[in-house]
């Protein structure tokens, strides 16, 4: 089956993350990481904005509110769209070599995050990382943060809820995405679910109205994959950029999937080859999603 792919917006972005389709503002979200800017495009008439942060923002959630609720660096922040970010929370306060990475607001209303090892220094220039030093949290809307589980994770990616008690998340150094049960506010029983897909790592996901999960393969994979909660695959879409990151289904009638990617540790001729890399991608799949959960 074919599908038509467009370019959103060419916007370079170095690592652009966390898209979310914000329905009351009929609005795209998204940030980039290295480049210390939250984006925000609406599809219908192309207006663009971008506000920059304090600091690497590392993922952007939807709130009850009509806000945002923002992972930086370290910290978690309140932002309604300008400049003051209003911290609220700060994660592994002991921990001077984490970061956060991935942040999804849970159908509990909670922000779920991730951390890890830092791989990016001052400069935005890669670092090397060391082992699997990250591990996930929720964000409780009475200011709590709770660790969800004892497990470490080189790289903390994907967070989909499927409905039936359990949640997808991904190691993406591992080329593994994993299910847990949630049990109360923890998580337990981890089994590997899709693993050692041949093609890139995987990077964020998101579900669609059947229950198939998409997921972005980063690290040169240049292609998004749907599978079943079972994990066999059903589905492989090649894209005009090598490292997508993010995706979430957006539009009026939630058809189109919006795709980010990233530029980062590229060389000037792989960006010369592609000046697409870091783009912000459109496709329509046939295939419908669901509305992002609100914080709160």
């Amino acid at each position: 089956m074919g599908v038509n792919i467009e370019v959103a917006l060419a916007a370079a972005n170095v690592v652009g993350e966390s898209v979310v389709w914000d329905d009351r503002r009929e609005r795209l979200l998204w940030v980039d990481i290295v480049g210390r800017a939250i984006h925000a495009l609406a599809p219908a008439t192309g207006e663009h904005q971008r506000w920059p942060t304090p600091d690497m923002p590392t993922s952007i959630g939807l709130r009850q509110d009509g806000g945002a609720i923002v992972g930086l660096a370290t910290t978690i922040a309140l932002w309604d769209y300008g400049d003051a970010y209003r911290t609220v929370a700060t994660v592994e306060p002991g921990t001077t070599s984490n970061r956060l990475n991935e942040g999804v607001v849970g159908p509990d209303g909670a922000f779920w995050i991730g951390t890890m090892e830092n791989n990016i220094a001052d400069d935005g220039t890669p670092m090397a990382m060391s082992g699997e030093k990250g591990r996930l949290y929720r964000y409780t809307p009475d200011g709590k943060v709770l660790p969800l589980t004892d497990d470490l994770f080189g790289i903390t990616n994907t967070l989909v809820w499927l409905g039936d008690g359990t949640v997808l998340t991904a190691d993406t150094i591992q080329n593994t995405i994993y299910s847990y049960e949630i049990a109360g506010s923890t998580l337990r029983n981890r089994v590997p679910v899709f693993a050692g897909f041949d093609r890139g790592l995987p990077d964020g996901s998101c579900l669609d109205e059947e229950g198939y999960i998409w997921n972005c393969r980063v690290a040169r994979g240049g292609c998004i994959v749907r599978f079943d909660p079972t994990g066999r695959l059903d589905q492989v879409i090649d894209l005009p950029v090598s490292q997508p990151t993010s995706c979430t289904f957006g539009g009026n009638d939630l058809s189109r999937l919006f795709v980010t990617s990233a530029r980062f540790a590229m060389t000037d001729e792989e960006l010369r080859r592609n000046p697409l890399e870091g783009a912000l991608l459109a496709i329509d799949t046939g295939k419908c999603g669901r509305r992002s959960n609100r914080f709160g």
